[in-house]
């Protein structure tokens, strides 16, 4: 997936996986991050920002793809680091209006100064698929 071309007054937040090898780029205001609770979700440890492919997030360097095997009809691919083993980000397999195609970037990726401040949205994606009230968390209090 190649980078969209950045606008110098455009906010740009990025992330890149610990050896460096794969990372995405998200422009604009990535609004509440969100914490899950669905079986990839909290095993991960992801906090996810999202938006569309070729819009307002672009990834780069080499990943490789994870499906759940067990669904006849998977949602959406995990992107990982094969080096590293990072999770980069998710990428939906199904296109919306328009032809878009929704996509989550993985926040803990970035500089921890860059996103500290981010509120953090709480979906239940394991019983309810509902998202839950908000307790006014953001991310620096999901770091430890």
């Amino acid at each position: 997936m190649s980078l969209p071309e950045q606008d110098s007054s455009t906010d740009v937040l990025s992330g890149r996986c610990h050896c460096g090898n794969a990372g995405w780029r998200m422009s604009g205001d990535p609004g509440p991050v969100t914490a899950c609770n669905c079986t990839l979700c909290r095993r991960y440890g992801a906090l996810w920002a999202y938006d569309y492919e070729h819009e307002r997030i672009a990834i780069d360097g080499d990943t490789r793809i994870y499906t759940r095997v067990a669904k006849a009809d998977p949602a959406l691919e995990i992107h990982f680091c094969p080096a590293c083993a990072c999770v980069v980000c998710w990428r939906g397999l199904r296109l919306h209006e328009g032809g878009r195609r929704r996509m989550a970037v993985n926040v803990r990726l970035a500089d921890p100064d860059a996103v500290a401040h981010l509120p953090i949205d709480h979906f239940d994606g394991l019983d309810s698929f509902d998202d839950l009230p908000p307790d006014g968390r953001c991310v620096r209090d999901m770091w430890f």
